[in-house]
């Protein structure tokens, strides 16, 4: 129940992010949720996407360096609490996160947590057992 996320390095400078986000559109490629982390040098895009296969080939084509990453989709109630109530299982089985990003259902009852962590399957498991939804790929690319 892992979901597949494509991380592309990128200088950092003025249109880059456009450049992706371009080609993606151009390709039929939609964007389901991203995030954008960077330093001075070079920032890193991370997005899920409704074809990953398709995501990573334009964009490895167009010069861009892309990785795959193994992430988990978990829905969390939209409220005050609901992100921290999502972790707490993670930390009790002393997981590190190394990151997490969210976005908003098109329901808007419910956000989505994209959460990585190194034991994936131990992640969805403690989840599962706290009653959270983890979210197939099918599912979340289609949302």
């Amino acid at each position: 129940m892992t979901v597949r996320q494509i991380s592309v390095f990128l200088e950092n400078k003025s249109g880059r992010l456009l450049d992706v986000t371009r080609q993606l559109g151009e390709s039929g490629v939609n964007i389901r949720a991203m995030c954008v982390a960077d330093t001075s040098e070079f920032g890193v895009v991370r997005l899920i996407v409704d074809d990953p296969h398709k995501a990573h080939e334009v964009l490895k084509a167009d010069g861009f360096t892309v990785k795959e990453t193994v992430v988990i989709a978990v829905e969390v109630e939209d409220s005050p609490g609901g992100l921290s109530g999502v972790l707490k299982p993670l930390v009790e089985q002393e997981m590190n996160i190394e990151y997490l990003y969210c976005f908003v259902e098109k329901s808007g009852e419910n956000a989505v947590v994209i959460i990585r962590v190194e034991e994936a399957e131990q992640a969805i498991g403690a989840l599962k057992i706290a009653g959270y939804r983890v979210i197939p790929s099918d599912e979340l690319y289609a949302m």
